[in-house]
């Protein structure tokens, strides 16, 4: 929960910015796993894994405009941290929210 605050950077993986997937590969690395770096990649490697059996650390994938764009890490309590787009800074999100309960396509566990 460090991160938190630090502004959206396309392509930014360090504290200095990050995109959504960079935050879910610093995150892992921080802890001592090695995890793809892109949001397809994430996907492509993980385990896929009910809702109702969520746990810190799973990785929530996002339909946003159209198509599979966005990844978030789940920390519990239905909420999950993300980096959310341009001009915006990390942030905890509710998952049962309107927007991201709706956009919600898959949750999943690396491997």
């Amino acid at each position: 929960m460090r991160q938190l605050g630090v502004p959206y950077r396309y392509g930014g993986s360090n504290p200095n910015g990050f995109d959504c997937s960079g935050l879910v590969h610093y995150s892992y690395n921080k802890a001592g796993k090695s995890v793809p770096r892109t949001t397809g990649a994430l996907w492509d490697d993980a385990r896929p894994v009910a809702e109702a059996n969520l746990r810190a650390g799973d990785l929530l994938f996002f339909r946003i405009s159209g198509k599979m764009s966005h990844v978030g890490l789940y920390i519990g309590g239905g909420r999950f941290v993300h980096a959310p787009s341009s001009g915006k800074r990390v942030t905890v999100a509710d998952l049962q929210s309107d927007f991201y309960s709706s956009a919600l396509i898959r949750a999943g566990r690396p491997r």
